[in-house]
């Protein structure tokens, strides 16, 4: 028999860890090539981990909520092979502890390198990890590595260190494996690991556990406020003539059609449409250079009672606002009816999030991280406004812009919201086909 492993698979784009929700087999399970082992989450998605063998299930590396990063081993998967192989394994797994307890591993390359779960248990328990050993991949410490140091009582303090110290240099170490190409930045990197404040529950309070995916929500709108330095523009746009034109049609459409010609259809193909006038704004920062993406891949916000996910409508810029609404309706279905697929979610170059569907009239978004800016389409409301010395009533809305200060500046985004403003204002049955 051989023993093979399967490892934590990168779910999406710039998704660097994924953490185990629920295991969907157990020790000593059957499964078949492409049978779903495991539910994970990401800050992105939650997919199922498909096995890449016909076997038995070995041994289950992690447990549920541990958090990984991509390419570390999650379980491991007995097959068929020839004898010498399993009496290979057998003797290797032997050797295994008695060399452990002489040495340590000769690949020390990822020592350094702490996983979120293994920050959040050494800081619990005062555990000073550049005394442990570690026993992953490239000397990499492990969740069981210090369950192992707890339960047997030896538990390595920081010494001469001070606290503060000590979890300093596990927040840059934090800011090292979630971003290496920052690392020479990692003295003034921002603390990437908190301890939760200590607040008094009175009778009364209700404690709601965080689950998972709000923890891979809140770890990615941290990082994206840490590394880019946000600034924020706003321009007021006069939506009459979109508001008559789509009015105008929507019933007929959506009997044609059997989805809802929605507002938000408009703003996309407007901002796709400036976008590729504007390529700059279709941009991430990479460290020592900055990546002008070539398709326009919009993505945008569909929130669930306890979830936000971001899924990508591809080539924008290609689809009419029709094929737009499509898609729209389509993915916010699949996000509610938990059929969202991670394919879905990738690729995504620039975000616009529809804020004005709950009321929102002005809101200050974060960014999507490693995009360089996000747009929030806000509410469509009927203002009085000065038109020829004379006072109107018109439906207005403003569009609220977030950027990456690094990448972008301050007259380039202002000239982008310029377009956009002038492609709404000129949406019109006259001037505009929604096919």
């Amino acid at each position: 028999m051989v023993i093979e492993q399967i490892k934590m698979p990168q779910l999406g784009e710039s998704v660097t860890e994924g953490t185990i929700s629920k295991w969907l087999v157990s020790v000593g399970d059957k499964v078949n090539k492409y049978d779903p082992l495991a539910e994970v989450m990401t800050d992105k998605v939650n997919a199922e981990v498909p096995s890449s063998y016909t076997g038995t299930i070995k041994e289950l590396i992690a447990e549920d909520g541990d958090t990984l990063a991509v390419g570390e081993v999650i379980c491991t998967i007995e097959i068929e092979g020839g004898a010498v192989q399993e009496e290979k394994t057998s003797d290797q797994k032997d050797d295994v502890p008695e060399m452990a307890a002489v040495s340590e591993p000769t690949d020390q390359s990822n020592k350094a390198r702490f996983s979120p779960a293994v920050l959040k248990i050494s800081q619990e328990h005062g555990i000073d990890l550049s005394q442990v050993t570690g026993t992953g991949a490239g000397g990499r410490i492990t969740r069981k590595d210090l369950l192992k140091l707890i339960e047997s009582g030896n538990i390595p303090t920081a010494g001469g260190k001070g606290e503060g110290t000590m979890a300093e240099e596990a927040q840059v170490a934090a800011v090292q494996e979630t971003t290496p190409s920052v690392a020479a930045q990692s003295a003034a990197a921002p603390k990437q690991s908190v301890p939760a404040p200590s607040i008094p529950v009175t009778a009364g309070d209700i404690e709601i556990p965080v689950t998972g995916i709000r923890k891979a929500i809140a770890a990615n709108m941290l990082r994206s406020k840490h590394e880019a330095p946000h600034a924020w523009t706003m321009i007021e746009v006069d939506a009459t003539n979109l508001v008559e034109y789509r009015n105008s049609l929507k019933d007929e459409f959506k009997q044609k059609e059997g989805f809802n010609l929605t507002f938000f259809a408009f703003f996309v193909k407007a901002v796709a449409q400036a976008l590729k006038e504007f390529p700059q704004i279709n941009s991430m920062w990479a460290g020592d250079k900055i990546i002008q993406k070539k398709d326009i891949n919009i993505s945008i916000a569909v929130a669930t009672e306890d979830a936000l996910y971001v899924p990508v409508i591809k080539h924008a810029d290609e689809k009419t606002i029709k094929g737009i609404a499509r898609e729209i309706s389509e993915l916010a279905v699949k996000v509610r009816t938990n059929k969202l697929r991670s394919e879905d979610m990738q690729g995504g170059t620039f975000t616009v999030n529809n804020t004005g569907s709950f009321g929102s009239v002005q809101s200050m978004g974060i960014i999507n991280y490693p995009q360089a800016a996000i747009l929030q389409v806000e509410s469509i409301v009927k203002r009085p406004v000065v038109m020829n010395g004379m006072i109107a009533v018109r439906d207005m809305v403003n569009l609220c812009m977030s950027l990456d200060h690094r990448v972008l500046d301050g007259l380039i985004c202002g000239r982008f919201l310029q377009r956009v403003k002038e492609i709404l204002e000129n949406t019109s049955k006259s001037t505009t086909s929604i096919y």
